[in-house]
């Protein structure tokens, strides 16, 4: 797996060939996810839309290097605001189309708050913390203990322990009760919002969060009986409906509409 090296370490990643007149696409998983836990989903996406694209792993997730920083409730502004660049930056890449998921769909909204950016695919996005947060946390804590979700997780992790205490602790912490970025948002580029109405980490109130909190066109699609990864569970769906979206509203609209 390539690495790049940056300030805090470094990371694992891979670029997906595509046409190079198109903004790329860049993928940021949740709080327990990597490169290996999207699957074929970004090869599958870049391939529908002609893009290329950027996966990678966050410091102390996947293969890359431990995350030296400290695991505060600002450590989603911190990657948004820091580490990307810094990383986008390394691998000339500006005005990017962001596909996030979970903490990631945070971060992507947290990104196109200070940065420019072609769009935003926003799956199962955090905004503030609720009661739904904390109850999947807990049911996550109790398949970590059990085992099941410890052996998954072991699949893709060089370290799933330390993922999965780092995660889990900071969202369950008291400190995190009064979360939110609401207020940090200042998003102009169009977003796509999709989450699953079976998501067990939030209600559906955070995607009415983000339409009230953005600026820029907004669709939403809400696959029925879908869980916290409708990219996994209904992976032709989000396909469609992304490959649509963004040929409708980026700069590459002329050239997707004609493949």
């Amino acid at each position: 797996m390539p690495i790049i090296e940056t300030r805090n370490g470094p990371l694992e990643h891979v670029l997906i060939d595509g046409d190079p007149d198109l903004a790329p696409l860049v993928f940021l998983h949740g709080g327990l996810g990597c490169i290996a836990a999207w699957g074929r989903f970004p090869a599958q996406l870049a391939a529908a839309t002609g893009r290329r694209a950027l996966v990678y792993s966050r410091h102390g997730n996947g293969g890359s290097g431990p995350d030296p920083l400290p695991r505060t409730d600002r450590y989603m502004h911190v990657h948004a605001q820091g580490v990307l660049p810094e990383l986008l930056d390394a691998l000339g890449i500006d005005h990017p189309v962001l596909v996030g998921h979970s903490d990631g769909a945070s971060i992507a909204l947290l990104y196109a708050s200070v940065r420019p950016v072609e769009a935003v695919v926003a799956m199962g996005p955090h905004m503030y913390f609720e009661e739904q947060n904390r109850l999947g946390i807990e049911a996550a804590r109790a398949s970590y203990a059990a085992g099941p979700l410890a052996r998954k997780m072991a699949l893709v992790h060089n370290d799933p322990a330390t993922v999965f205490t780092r995660w889990s602790e900071v969202w369950l912490s008291r400190g995190f009760r009064d979360w939110s970025i609401e207020d940090d948002l200042d998003v102009t580029a169009p977003v796509l919002l999709i989450q699953g109405d079976a998501d067990e980490y939030g209600s559906l109130d955070q995607i009415h969060s983000v339409e009230r909190s953005v600026r820029g066109p907004v669709r939403r699609l809400v696959p029925e009986g879908c869980d916290h990864y409708p990219y996994l569970v209904r992976t032709e769906l989000v396909i469609d409906t992304a490959r649509d979206f963004l040929a409708a509203h980026t700069a590459g609209a002329a050239v997707e509409s004609g493949r």
